[in-house]
């Protein structure tokens, strides 16, 4: 029997602040999905595991994080564009709904800043800096997270994460993105699921939990044109994955932003795959990312 887990990049504006031109309605819809989605998990009693952008605990900030090795850069929307907008930016009230759930949650990390770990020019001080500010945050409030999300599964970088407390990580997903007509091909003929991952340790003790599938990745025309004959193909996916996990070993994987919920028919997706995993549960445990690391990690001799 395999299980579900369901994370979610918690991040507001952070994952747009080195984008030319942010994506408005994506930057806007952050706090709304946030509290759309913790509200829909409680409805379904479906616990997550939030990666939060460290950023958003802090109460107050000015912006200029001159110790930061990645420069002041980084951070200009925060002292420039959003000065006046503290709720793209910061969020304590957000994650605090999160603790006061009655659905047992996992809070875990996204980066400080959502700095991209994996990309050419994060260097290794780069993303000891982003690990030790979350890090901290997340002791002055009590946070004892032990999952980790990288930006844009730009996986680097990883030996660190041990160092500043993480036990699991999000992994890439673990076959090749198809093209949108492929996707859409394996929906009508009924043969194409996701893929069930299998969480591996490394030498380090790290639990890698891959990917199995994003929720949104498909979007627009083309969702518009095909849900009246074939429905929400991602829902289906995801009636698959289930069916595929209840007869099967392995996780199925599923993720998403909060800022993913853009619309009605955003929502919807949403809704429906947790009632999917609700109908689903008695075959399909629903874990975090910690439960999987807590199952799967070497047992510690006392």
């Amino acid at each position: 029997m395999g299980s579900v887990v369901l994370s979610v990049d918690a991040e507001l504006a952070w994952g747009f602040v080195d984008h030319d031109t942010p994506p408005a309605d994506r930057v806007e819809s952050g706090r709304r999905g946030w509290r759309t989605l913790a509200r829909l998990c409680e409805e379904y009693d479906a616990p997550a595991t939030w990666a939060v952008v460290g950023h958003l605990l802090e109460d107050d900030c000015d912006g200029r994080h001159a110790d930061h090795p990645i420069g002041p850069g980084w951070f200009a929307r925060e002292r420039g564009e959003w000065a006046d907008r503290p709720d793209l930016t910061r969020g304590p009230e957000l994650v605090e709904r999160l603790r006061d759930s009655p659905v047992d949650h996992d809070i875990g990390c996204h980066t400080y800043a959502h700095v991209e770990f994996g990309a050419p020019g994060t260097t290794r001080a780069m993303a000891a800096a982003e690990l030790e500010r979350a890090r901290a945050l997340m002791d002055e409030w009590g946070i004892d997270g032990r999952s980790f999300v990288f930006p844009r599964n730009n996986v680097g970088h990883v030996d660190l994460l041990s160092d500043y407390g993480f036990e699991v990580y999000r992994g890439r997903r673990p076959v090749e993105r198809r093209s949108l007509p492929e996707k859409l091909a394996t929906v009508a003929v009924g043969d194409g699921r996701p893929p069930l991952v299998e969480p591996a340790v490394d030498d380090g003790g790290l639990v890698n939990l891959p990917a199995s599938l994003f929720l949104y990745s498909f979007e627009g025309p083309a969702l518009r044109a095909t849900k009246p004959v074939l429905g929400d193909p991602v829902v289906e996916l995801v009636e698959r994955g289930l069916a595929a996990a209840a007869d099967g070993d392995g996780v199925l994987h599923l993720w998403l932003h909060p800022n993913n919920l853009v619309d009605d028919a955003a929502v919807e997706r949403i809704e429906a795959v947790l009632r999917a995993i609700d109908e689903h549960r008695e075959a399909v445990p629903v874990e975090t990312m910690a439960d999987v690391a807590a199952r799967r990690r070497p047992k510690r001799v006392r």
